[in-house]
């Protein structure tokens, strides 16, 4: 299989786009280390993959902690051995107009989305350059290009996330290791089910809104974890050796490229 013998850190790993990267990467061959706060659901994921013959370890930490960030990795390295891939998955989203955006709404978010990822990819990268190989995907947000209405702590954490790892690709490209960003738009997730208001809450999204300034959806869908799980594989691929700095859109269209 494509990722037979590789070692895979995913951030954000206990559900969502998180859970379905660990399981796509872990039916690949790899064997996936699980990063998140929420360790009953990271637990029960592990026992799941486990369940199905594949190789997983649960590592609770809160990524707002440096020093339990460098304590995972460290763990990682010595259970498991060196990280191949690092998937950057963890984030949160806290909505409010930003004129009632709270300090600690501000600082929760970028404590995640941002410091989070920074701390984590400085870790694994530290490792990954004496060995000269490595790869590093960050799974962001089609929102980091375009502005969004009450949204613009989460619109600003992601941008920072985005341009960050595509500096880190450019630094790390010598070393021969690649950094690319994944980007969803709305997809089906608790994070975004928290978004919708009534039944008619994925249809509006298909549609678009006017009066949020926020464009409907080209291909009439809303994508599944898997579909960004699957973007991520690719990226994490030999397929994918020669592309680095990229930002993939997987959103069926919604911002038009922008």
């Amino acid at each position: 299989m494509e990722f037979t013998g590789k070692i895979a850190l995913i951030s954000g790993a206990a559900q969502g786009i998180g859970a379905a990267v660990a399981h796509a990467l872990a039916a690949g061959g790899a064997y996936v280390a699980l990063l998140d706060h929420q360790a009953d659901k990271l637990e029960m994921l592990a026992t799941d993959l486990q369940a199905h013959g594949h190789q997983a370890l649960a590592i609770p930490a809160d990524l707002t902690q440096s020093d339990q960030i460098k304590a995972a990795v460290d763990r990682v390295e010595h259970r498991l051995g060196p990280i191949d891939i690092l998937v950057n998955v963890a984030g949160v989203l806290r909505m409010a107009p930003i004129l009632d955006v709270t300090d600690e709404d501000w600082h929760t978010t970028f404590a995640v989305n941002t410091n989070g990822l920074f701390q984590l990819s400085q870790s694994v990268a530290r490792r990954m350059v004496p060995r000269r190989r490595g790869v590093v995907i960050t799974v962001g947000s089609n929102a980091a290009s375009v502005p969004r209405t009450q949204m613009a702590a989460y619109c600003a954490s992601k941008a920072a996330s985005a341009q960050f790892t595509k500096c880190l690709g450019l630094e790390l490209a010598q070393f021969g290791i690649r950094c690319n960003i994944v980007s969803p738009g709305s997809t089906d997730t608790n994070m975004q089910r928290m978004l919708w208001t009534g039944p008619e809450g994925p249809a509006a999204v298909l549609r678009g809104s006017l009066e949020q300034h926020r464009l409907g959806i080209p291909l009439q869908r809303i994508a599944n974890a898997t579909d960004i799980a699957d973007a991520v594989c690719f990226l994490a691929s030999d397929r994918a050796r020669h592309i680095t700095l990229h930002d993939l859109r997987v959103d069926g269209g919604a911002t038009l490229d922008a």
